[in-house]
């Protein structure tokens, strides 16, 4: 390749991005949008350890338990032990635990009582004891007397684990909204690159001493540069470089990387604008599931963690959340470096077939 003809044509492409009003206009006000609202989401995370309590016949007793809840606990009766049990698994109204007590409750002497203690898997253990007292109180009032039964903690596991995870929603946050902004550049390197094709502006330039090789390796930089750096302008903005910077650094250049292919691929088969806008959404939008999971912690399904952008997902939440380092995000990162690889081969090829059929 021959480096003056690709600088050459990274020129005329920088000039032709600035001209174009509408990609300039979408890139500015993308930014400023999106750095707005991470502004404006919650930076707190509350701390009230919220559990719901169920047992047939003892609703009014429950109910001023609920109405007394104290500092750091609230309680939540449920009116059967399937919305219970509904919500510690998808974890409505915060819920992360809840404890079913048997029918005859009341009716119990000194004995054994076994109630049933619905968690997400992963909870801290820490919570356990606590279970414990609230289930020996509500026992002691449903008894009303001594001798009060010996309460037994039957421990019932559901869904994912959805507790323990105190991080805020702008932290939550980030990896959607640089996705958001390495969108945007996926969409503006496909219609230059589609412009280019349609036009067959590729075809003047290939009369030149430029070859197609010189001419896609221009895009790609050009691709990869404005994703990088604006995405690098939206981190700074959100002070989202913390932890372990160089780590992130690379995700965030592997990510252009990835977008810059997804964009030569999308550039290549756009015929017009809302030809090209549809397919770069076709193409992207499965890859942004990472980051939308990312709102919601616990265990990533299996396919969710083989798809291009997981890497790119799980090192930015690994580092900014987890204070994950280089061995701890070192599969994550070559997954990513592999899809790169892949994604960018791809729309290569598939570009320059087109454009040495011109």
């Amino acid at each position: 390749m021959n480096l003056g003809v690709i600088i050459a044509i990274l020129r005329k492409d920088l000039v032709a991005f600035s001209r174009d009003r509408f990609y300039v206009f979408i890139t500015v006000f993308g930014l400023i949008a999106f750095v707005v609202m991470y502004w404006f989401l919650p930076s707190s995370v509350d701390e009230t350890v919220r559990i719901g309590i169920f047992q047939t016949g003892l609703d009014d007793m429950f109910e001023p338990i609920a109405a007394a809840d104290s500092e750091g606990i609230a309680v939540t009766v449920f009116a059967s032990p399937e919305a219970l049990i509904a919500a510690v698994e998808d974890g409505s109204d915060g819920i992360v635990a809840g404890i079913a007590f048997p029918p005859d409750l009341a009716d119990r002497g000194g004995g054994t009582t076994t109630v049933d203690l619905f968690m997400p898997a992963g909870t801290p253990e820490e919570y356990l004891p606590l279970m414990e007292g609230m289930a020996s109180q509500v026992a002691l009032l449903a008894k009303g007397s001594l001798p009060m039964p010996d309460v037994r903690m039957r421990t019932v596991v559901l869904g994912t684990d959805r507790v323990g995870n105190q991080v805020s929603l702008q932290e939550q946050m980030r990896p959607l909204l640089a996705f958001f902004v390495l969108l945007m550049e996926t969409f503006a390197l496909a219609s230059l690159v589609s412009v280019e094709v349609q036009l067959r502006t590729v075809t003047a330039v290939l009369a030149t001493p430029a070859r197609a090789r010189d001419f896609i390796a221009a895009k790609g930089v050009l691709g990869t540069l404005l994703a990088f750096a604006e995405v690098l302008l939206l981190m700074t903005l959100i002070r989202g470089f913390v932890g372990d910077i160089p780590v992130l650094i690379l995700a965030l250049i592997l990510g252009a990387v990835l977008v810059t292919g997804v964009g030569l691929f999308a550039g290549a088969f756009g015929r017009d604008f809302l030809g090209v806008m549809f397919l770069s959404l076709a193409l992207m939008i499965p890859l942004m599931i990472p980051a939308f999971g990312a709102l919601f912690p616990g265990t990533a399904a299996a396919w969710i963690r083989v798809l291009p952008t997981y890497g790119l997902v799980e090192a930015i939440v690994g580092v900014t959340t987890r204070s994950e380092s280089w061995g701890d995000l070192a599969p994550a990162l070559l997954a990513l470096t592999a899809w790169c690889v892949a994604l960018l081969a791809l729309g290569t090829v598939v570009l320059r077939r087109r454009v040495e059929t011109l």
